[in-house]
């Protein structure tokens, strides 16, 4: 039983927890043991901490025959995406300008994690400074899907989707600013959350861009990732954009009924051209799936759809720009050594410890906020943004979710875009205006595709997260995509 524990869901895990039949110990060990198997194909973890990890997990088992108390993650082992800060563990957001840096403190959702008693494995790797859609521009080394390894995880979120479809971790956290949760989930063949802007402390969180960046989890079957909800949603008063409202307990959402969803919608914007045919069909069949649970489905237009990537791509690389401007050598991270002078340590650093996509970005945010184009780019991208905001409103207003596909394709090759990176783009064309509208969404599996996972998104209203919840979950007990694991 132990070789197989890494393959099962919190919620299993912990059933056999609470009964006794199995030690945090165990799973520990088994996780780390599909590691040691797995690892050199998918590459997914930059840091492991197993003397950590197995001092925490003899911990729990000590507590747990003591006392005989458990929350639904203690002793669970989880992985964490590397620009979320662990105290004394490296975060390096795979890039080279914080190879070795060790933060002072725990962002608040790895504290709430570790309250909860969660055993923490490593740190995963991702695209650097979370910008990219396939973990290729990691600093260090790309990871590889787990479907097939001459293929992209997708990004930025690619070794926490990789490590969770690979059993090298229960769960895993992520961090979505234009998809970043949702397009390797869906590549990966697992569900990932972005929820409500705000819902989650981003205390603690390496910043990209600070408006559109959101914590949320990726894991087995929504399930699951109702209960690492429940762990992370609340107020933060480290987190000023933080909503300070009680966060309700999700996994009570999960009926298996729709309930109260009695209308859902499809963007007809992303059912039409440059969505591939197999992509376009498996979301048509699971529409059909909640005619059959008995919700109406409604064709909805949200044009200002059309302007979103441009949009995104202002305001993103604009705060980049500005958060990024911290990476200069001399606060903390690598600093560039025989610099005659100040401004020669700064170019130097940065040109060093920044790479080609970071590099970019930076450029075209600091161009966008500079004098004489602050008007004409920036200024008009957030007005385009209210546009966004307000198709989104009156949507809602119509139907009570919004469904799409997550990805316009299904995970493409190592490499095959890294040399055109409008295309790379292209790549979160139906997540991006999630982000910029601040809503929830979530990606689950709903068919393959030249063996390939894809991905159905399901996007509420502000704070309706049950609501998404409710009807991922009536999805996935009516089918049996979720059940289908990657054979490497």
């Amino acid at each position: 039983m132990a070789n197989e524990l890494y393959s099962l869901t919190i919620h299993e895990l912990h059933e056999l927890l609470k009964n006794k039949k199995v030690s945090s110990q165990e799973i520990v060990n088994a996780v780390y043991g599909r590691i040691e198997t797995v690892e050199k194909s998918v590459q997914a973890y930059l840091t492991l901490i197993k003397e950590r990890a197995l001092e925490k997990a003899r911990e729990v088992d000590d507590h747990l025959v003591n006392a005989g108390i458990l929350t639904p993650l203690t002793g669970i082992p989880l992985g964490l995406k590397d620009n979320l800060c662990t105290r004394g563990v490296k975060t390096t957001c795979a890039s080279k300008i914080l190879e070795n840096y060790l933060p002072p403190y725990d962002a608040t959702v790895v504290n709430k994690l570790e309250h909860a008693g969660a055993v923490i494995l490593g740190k995963l790797n991702m695209d650097e400074f979370a910008m990219g859609s396939s973990c290729e521009n990691s600093g260090f080394f790309p990871t590889r899907n787990p479907w097939n390894i001459e293929t992209v995880p997708g990004g930025s979120s690619g070794g926490s989707a990789a490590a969770v479809a690979a059993g090298e971790a229960i769960a895993t956290l992520g961090s979505d600013t234009g998809g970043s949760i949702r397009q390797p989930a869906s590549f990966c063949g697992v569900v990932g959350m972005k929820p409500t802007y705000g819902r989650v402390s981003r205390y603690g969180l390496v910043a990209f861009a600070s408006s559109l960046d959101q914590i949320g989890p990726l894991t087995q079957d929504v399930t699951d990732c109702a209960i690492m909800l429940n762990a992370i949603c609340g107020y933060d008063p480290y987190d000023s954009t933080s909503i300070n409202q009680p966060a309700p307990d999700y996994t009570k959402s999960l009926s298996g009924k729709l309930d109260e969803i009695k209308t859902v919608g499809v963007i007809q914007e992303l059912l039409g051209d440059g969505i591939a045919p197999e992509i376009k069909k498996a979301v048509e069949d699971a529409v059909k799936v909640f005619e059959k649970l008995g919700a109406k489905i409604k064709m909805v237009s949200l044009p200002s759809f059309e302007y979103a990537l441009a949009c995104y791509y202002l305001i993103a690389t604009a705060e980049a720009s500005s958060n990024l401007a911290r990476f200069d050598g001399v606060k903390f991270g690598h600093r560039s050594a025989n610099s005659p002078d100040l401004l020669s340590m700064y170019y130097n650093t940065r040109r060093e410890g920044f790479g080609p996509e970071v590099k970019r970005r930076i450029m075209l945010g600091t161009y966008a906020l500079s004098a004489g184009y602050y008007d004409a780019y920036y200024l008009k991208a957030q007005k385009i943004r209210t546009l966004i905001k307000r198709d989104f409103d009156a949507a809602f207003h119509e139907v009570d979710l919004l469904i799409s596909p997550t990805s316009p394709t299904v995970a493409f090759k190592i490499g095959e875009k890294s040399g055109d990176p409008l295309s790379m783009y292209l790549s979160d064309i139906a997540t991006i205006p999630i982000n910029l509208a601040g809503i929830p969404a979530i990606s689950l599996p709903c068919g393959f595709a030249q063996g390939l996972p894809i991905g159905l998104q399901l996007i509420g209203n502000v704070l309706e997260e049950e609501k998404i919840l409710k009807a991922a979950f009536a999805y996935e007990q009516a089918t049996a995509w979720h059940q289908e694991k990657a054979k490497i």
